[in-house]
C-alpha cells in the first residue's frame, strides 16, 4: 500500500520538484499540494493522509501552526517539515508542535525518500545535520534537572541523603558527621519532606537518580 502525501510549500517549483522525484517511487502518491498553511489543515483534514510534507515559512501562519493544528486535529497524518532553515528555535518549536520529522531541503533525494519511509513506518527522525543541537539541547535540559533536583536541599541535608543512598542507617550516618542519632533523624525528616518523598528508599532511589555523588 503507498504512502498517501500532501506537499505543503509556497513556491510551486518546489512542489513540481518534488512530486517530479517522488514519483519515480512507487510507495508514494501525492494526493494534495497546498501553498498556505490553513490550506494545509483544510486539505489534510478533509483527506486524511499518511504524511503532509509541510515547509515552516507559509503566507499567514506558519508551517509550524499548521503542524500544530494537524496533530491536534487528525494525528493519524504525520507531518515531515522540510525546510531550508536550520535555526534552533524552529527545530525545536517544530518539535514541541508535534512534527515527526525535520530534514532540510539540501539533503539529498535518496535520504528524503528514506525520511518518507521512516516517517511513514511511525518513527521520528531528524536531519542528521541538526542531531548534535537536539542532543546538546537534551544534555543541557538534563543537567538543569540535575541541579535543580537538589536546589531545596541545604548542605547537611545533602549530605546526610548521600549517605542514605550508600545504605547507611542514621545510627552510621550519625557516627559519620559526629551528630546525634535524633539530629539526624530531625535532618532525614526534613529532608523527605522537602522532596515530597515518603520512605528513605525513595529518597536513596532519588538520589541516585539525579548523582548526588556530584554534589559531595
Amino acid at each position: 500500500m503507498s504512502l498517501r502525501i500532501i506537499l505543503v510549500d509556497d513556491h510551486e517549483l518546489v512542489r513540481l520538484g518534488l512530486k517530479t522525484l517522488l514519483a519515480r517511487h512507487p510507495q508514494f502518491e501525492i494526493i494534495d499540494e497546498a501553498g498556505t498553511a490553513a490550506a494545509a489543515v483544510e486539505k489534510t483534514l478533509s483527506l486524511k493522509p499518511d504524511i503532509v510534507v509541510m515547509d515552516i515559512r507559509l503566507p499567514g501562519k506558519s508551517g509550524i501552526a499548521a503542524c500544530r493544528e494537524i496533530v491536534a486535529q487528525q494525528p493519524a497524518s504525520k507531518v515531515l517539515m522540510l525546510t531550508s532553515y536550520a535555526e534552533d528555535e524552529m527545530l525545536f518549536d517544530a518539535i514541541a508542535a508535534g512534527a515527526s520529522g525535520y530534514v532540510l531541503k539540501q539533503i539529498g533525494s535518496d535520504e528524503l525518500v528514506r525520511a518518507l519511509d521512516a516517517v511513514g513506518r511511525g518513527e521520528s527522525l531528524i536531519d542528521p545535520a541538526l542531531m548534535q543541537k537536539v542532543l546538546a539541547r537534551v544534555r543541557q535540559a538534563a543537567r538543569r534537572d540535575e541541579a535543580n533536583a537538589f536546589v531545596n536541599l541545604n548542605a547537611q541535608e545533602i549530605k546526610i541523603l548521600a549517605w542514605i543512598a550508600k545504605g547507611k542507617t542514621n545510627r552510621e550516618i550519625a557516627a559519620q558527621i559526629c551528630l546525634s542519632e535524633k539530629t539526624v533523624r530531625n535532618y532525614v525528616s526534613a529532608l523527605l519532606g522537602k522532596l515530597h518523598l515518603a520512605t528513605r528508599a525513595q529518597a536513596a532511589a532519588y538520589a541516585t537518580q539525579h548523582r548526588i555523588q556530584d554534589y559531595c
